[in-house]
């Protein structure tokens, strides 16, 4: 399992905002509570907090030249201090802190640094749309401000020039600050949602890979199997049979388990090594289709093929397996199910028309015992041929035997 995209800073937290490591470390065990502040928290609160002393120290210094009552100048220095007091809770209020600062900015000039660190707070935590009502309320009683307390070494209209652009240069500067922190936990998510989805495509294509080799194995070793348990039954049923047909179906019999044997031999070694070995054997494809009607029929089933396909051979690699896999699963079907029934297969089609794959056999004359785990090799076909393409259908036809007709693209 990959790591998750937030260990890297998570190690390293002191460096980032708490908001920030709250984010990127959702499975926290403090997930629920409001984080503590880190390193970094207490040297930007410190800052902030010193800023906002320094302009009301300058603000201080210059309530000596507006000859002011000294209960006004004391009381305009007392809420300033209070102000620059209230910058710690910045981070747990931003809204309220800053809403709460036009007014005390309106009536102390002490508290400016405070009000500009309180808006700088609420564009780092906050909607744009909470900004802009926030500054603009700021924005508007600025002129009553310096209209009623003007500078006396400044005009008014350099006043509130110098005063708008700095109301605008902090937003801003809050806004770009959360743009960049908005950006990592953004390349944090997406980092996240492409490792989740890579971990979803290594297990699809696990499952594929077994489904595959799930579908091998029954298409082949089901048809090498029940070769074995016919001729194993007719030696148990017949044991006065001809010493011609004995050995005969003791040679199928050693032949089919070696086949089993080599095919089962191949697919664990595919298993092992991850990929096809090049020495292996090849894949069956349609122009095999003979060799495998002319080993039923050694086997003793009755099979007539009708093969229409003027070159086999022509037929694409993976059209022609699949058709030589339809065609193996519908005779091992019959052979289990309708014992003793002739089967007829039937293959037409030419390039741009596609390839029609038909079997069918008839009812058997007497009750057949079912067969554990039946269905499963039909619904494998179904895949295959949805896979390759095209499409099949199958069940019981009107005479009460079965059919298995299949459609496969080529182009």
């Amino acid at each position: 399992m990959p790591e998750p995209a937030s260990g890297p800073f998570v190690e390293q937290r002191w460096l980032l905002p708490s908001a920030v490591v709250k984010e990127l470390d959702p499975d926290d065990e403090r997930a629920g509570r409001r984080h503590r502040r880190t390193a970094r928290d207490w040297v930007v609160d410190f800052s902030c907090f010193a800023v906002a002393v320094f302009f009301g120290l300058l603000s201080a210094e210059a309530l000596e030249q507006e000859k002011l009552p000294e209960a006004v100048v004391a009381l305009d220095q007392v809420v300033g201090a209070l102000a620059c007091a209230a910058v710690w809770l910045r981070r747990r209020w931003p809204l309220g802190l800053a809403v709460a600062m036009i007014p005390v900015a309106f009536l102390s000039a002490t508290a400016g640094g405070a009000s500009l660190v309180a808006l700088f707070t609420l564009a780092v935590h906050r909607p744009f749309r909470a900004v802009a009502w926030v500054s603009g309320a700021a924005l508007v009683v600025m002129p009553l401000f310096y209209w009623y307390r003007p500078d006396p070494e400044m005009p008014y209209g350099w006043t509130l020039f110098i005063g708008a652009v700095l109301t605008g240069a902090v937003v801003g500067w809050g806004m770009f600050v959360r743009s960049k922190r908005q950006l990592m936990l953004s390349l944090r998510d997406r980092a996240r949602r492409a490792e989740t989805e890579a971990r979803l495509r290594a297990e699809q294509a696990q499952r594929l890979a077994r489904e595959s080799i799930a579908r091998e194995m029954h298409d082949v070793l089901a048809h090498r199997l029940t070769l074995l348990s016919v001729h194993a039954g007719a030696l148990e049923f017949r044991p006065d049979a001809p010493r011609e047909e004995i050995v005969r179906a003791a040679g199928v019999i050693r032949e089919s388990a070696h086949e089993a044997l080599q095919d089962l031999r191949e697919i664990i070694g595919v298993l092992r090594a991850g990929e096809r070995d090049d020495t292996s054997r090849p894949q069956p494809t349609l122009g095999a289709l003979e060799a495998l009607v002319t080993e039923c029929r050694e086997a003793g089933m009755k099979v007539a093929l009708d093969l229409r396909v003027t070159d086999p051979a022509a037929v694409p690699a993976s059209v022609g397996r699949t058709a030589y896999r339809i065609a193996q699963e519908g005779l091992t079907n019959a052979r289990k199910h309708a014992p003793g029934t002739e089967v007829t297969v039937t293959v037409t089609g030419g390039p741009g028309e596609g390839l029609d794959v038909c079997l069918r056999n008839p009812a058997p004359d007497g009750d057949v015992p079912p067969v554990p785990g039946s269905g499963q090799g039909l619904i494998g076909l179904t895949e295959r041929a949805t896979l390759t393409g095209g499409r099949l259908a199958h069940g019981p036809t009107a005479d009460g035997g079965f059919e298995v007709r299949a459609w496969l693209p080529w182009g």
